[in-house]
């Protein structure tokens, strides 16, 4: 059965199809997809998330209240126990309006007290060049008392570092290195009662198993994604094959004894990458204004490696974040969470139903948080039917087809 589809889509999401005439946008640059359409609902709240200061609505906090004196003090005495993660993906700090957002996080979440501690995981593209990165993770380390990272496509584009590195792995230990001396985990460990594992990968085409959309003309995956420029490889890794998603694969090969450490220390484990697991965690492609975005997103050899980490865990205490699409994700599929938490670009901010207040979200307080988070493309899937066979657009899809022929 077809699940319903909207007649019509917003005025900004209009807005942002008309933007995109005249010229052929990044895939990740520009409106991937539109929104079903659906009332706007009252977004849940979500205890311990971080308010930027500054920010003039919290969706995802509750608002401070008076309490006697004996409630204020058993608070404070949690506080000194509890250990919170947080979680965000693709900051972009290139863009000014998103490096404002990381240094109007609050200053005072920093090393927690007691055996408390606050952590953040950041799932990949912070910054196009290394010393926007520098800086961004410096200012992360300030406010939190444990920074964990892996490494994004965009982490390791070359074309704003003046010749400084010889290719995108060299600018990658480069990264690591600057990691190491920020105090930044690239690797696993524990915090509190979690483990926390990093996973290094990288896409390739065959990842995509789904039926193409063939009756509209796009761009080439060289012309849409700007990888194929922006990073430099060696001559046996490539962009159109599977070589670099297993190099970055057994990447993880070194971390082998600490994750199967973590594993045998902890019952709740917390993965994270930047590229996409599986493909259920991504629109259908006749929901995409670019058909062709499932070809250079994820990782069959990433989704196996993180089941293997997850494998005898259940009831809630398996989870996995992500980044690089920039859609809002929260889902349960085979009893692993998978979350996308993305800050993406100031546009894609505008016009999305997650505000930025929300981030950086907590997944976890002395255990995982139960709540699913509104995010609306997630929430489709949640209640309606995956149909990988059907290729016919969606009605934003075909309008905006239309609108981009006409003026060709």
């Amino acid at each position: 059965m077809t699940p319903h589809l909207p007649a019509t889509v917003s005025s900004s999401t209009r807005a942002a199809a008309s933007s995109t005439r005249g010229h052929h946008p990044h895939l990740l640059d520009a409106p991937a997809a539109a929104a079903p359409h659906h009332r706007r609902r009252r977004r849940r709240r979500v205890p311990g998330c971080l308010r930027p200061r500054g920010a003039t609505t919290v969706r995802c906090c509750a608002a401070a209240a008076p309490a006697p004196q004996a409630a204020v003090r058993a608070r404070a005495a949690e506080a000194v126990t509890t250990t919170r993660v947080f979680v965000v993906s693709d900051l972009h700090t290139d863009y000014p309006e998103n490096m404002e957002w990381v240094r109007r996080l609050p200053a005072e979440v920093g090393a927690g007290e007691g055996d408390g501690v606050d952590a953040l995981v950041v799932a990949g593209d912070v910054a196009e060049t290394r010393d926007n990165f520098a800086r961004t993770m410096e200012v992360l380390r300030e406010r939190f008392g444990a920074v964990f990272y892996i490494p994004g496509n965009h982490d390791l584009w070359l074309r704003r570092e003046g010749g400084r590195y010889m290719d995108s792995l060299e600018k990658l230990t480069a990264l690591l290195d600057a990691c190491s001396e920020l105090g930044v985990d690239t690797g696993p460990r524990m915090i509190g009662d979690l483990g926390i594992i990093p996973l290094f990968s990288w896409y390739h085409k065959s990842f995509d198993k789904e039926k193409d959309v063939n009756s509209v003309r796009v761009p080439s995956l060289e012309m849409a994604c700007k990888d194929f420029h922006a990073c430099k490889w060696p001559s046996d890794l490539a962009n159109d094959d599977e070589s670099l998603a297993l190099y970055f694969d057994k990447l993880n090969d070194k971390n082998h004894d600490a994750i199967e450490e973590v594993k045998n220390s902890s019952k709740q484990i917390l993965t994270f990458s930047h590229f996409v697991p599986r493909q259920e965690l991504c629109p259908e492609k006749r929901m995409l204004y670019y058909p062709y975005l499932p070809k250079v997103i994820g990782s069959d050899f990433l989704e196996r490696r993180l089941r293997d980490i997850h494998s005898n865990r259940k009831d809630g205490s398996a989870c996995h974040v992500f980044g690089h699409t920039h859609f809002c994700w929260d889902s349960v599929v085979d009893e692993i969470r998978y979350v996308q938490a993305p800050l993406a670009y100031p546009r894609e901010r505008k016009r999305r139903m997650n505000s930025e207040g929300w981030l950086p979200f907590c997944v976890y307080r002395d255990g995982f948080n139960p709540e699913i988070y509104p995010a609306l493309w997630s929430d489709y899937y949640n209640k309606n039917k995956r149909e990988p066979e059907n290729t016919q657009l969606a009605p934003w899809v075909a309008r905006h087809f239309a609108k981009y022929h006409k003026f060709h």
